[in-house]
């Protein structure tokens, strides 16, 4: 993989930035990461078989099943299965995988529910998406881009619905706050939960479409103090997997999540 990280400031945000974006592009580029994604097979109740994945494939209310035919077995969970397993309901945003030793090549095949439905996504390492591909650019790090920000709480979380770009497919997310910040202005981002006590930003900018992704940019924000207080760091902004490939369910950000400025930092369109 040629890699297209630009010469970062010398400063300790520009190392800092350099060696978070150099694992981020070798986790996305990973043997089974989204790259590798083949195909993306919503599960029905009639039972159907793909050229990707062994043994027949659907589902129902107790979640998905696949029956294999003789001479044809996956790894899950380290066990060896044969003829019919059942992987039980899975949770909204939730997935498992089993394993699939195709001749020499390993594929996982992830196991997934999303907008209340159940998928399959096949991921083997030789996809041409994974082996052609040549980094993502991005902006080099900028201080103007680190705001400082407060985490203003709602009463009680909120569920939001935001759409995807799966036609008619939505995706529901917990919502404990708002982010405030001032960036040319003052400015407001919807924040989600993230991982453990951390926030997740979905978001449009000007950039939007013209040197970054269309759909949505992706943004971790560290959890704030008890007074509120935390930081945006724009130039960690990322793409979906949307940006890379068809078989991907991104979400779109909400409507308040669009703003009105060119956020010129973090990841730009794929090359």
């Amino acid at each position: 993989m040629r890699t297209t990280t630009p010469t970062a400031p010398s400063s300790s945000l520009g190392a800092e930035w350099a060696s978070w974006h150099a694992t981020h592009e070798r986790d996305r580029a990973g043997e089974h990461g989204f790259l590798a994604i083949t195909s993306m097979r919503w599960l029905g109740a009639a039972p159907e078989r793909y050229e990707d994945a062994p043994g027949a494939w659907s589902t129902s209310d107790d979640g998905p099943v696949v029956v294999l035919d003789d001479g044809e077995w996956i790894e899950v969970d380290g066990v060896r299965v044969t003829g019919e397993h059942r992987f039980g309901p899975l949770a909204d945003r939730s997935a498992t995988s089993a394993v699939w030793h195709d001749g020499d090549e390993t594929v996982v095949v992830e196991v997934a529910r999303r907008g209340g439905s159940d998928v399959i996504r096949p991921r083997r390492p030789s996809n041409p998406t994974r082996v052609q591909y040549a980094g993502t650019p991005a902006y080099a790090p900028t201080p103007r881009f680190v705001v400082p920000a407060r985490f203003e709480p709602f009463d009680t979380p909120r569920e939001v619905t935001v759409g995807s770009v799966v036609d008619g497919l939505q995706h529901v997310y917990e919502a404990p706050g708002v982010l405030t910040f001032d960036l040319d202005g003052p400015r407001s981002l919807l924040a989600f939960n993230g991982g453990g006590d951390d926030l997740l930003v979905l978001f449009t900018d000007r950039t939007s479409g013209v040197t970054t992704s269309a759909a949505t940019r992706s943004l971790e924000v560290a959890a704030p103090d008890a007074s509120g207080a935390t930081t945006i760091d724009f130039n960690r902004a990322t793409n979906l997997p949307c940006a890379y490939t068809d078989h991907a369910t991104c979400p779109l950000p909400p409507a308040e999540n669009r703003l009105d400025v060119a956020v010129d930092a973090g990841e730009q369109l794929p090359g």
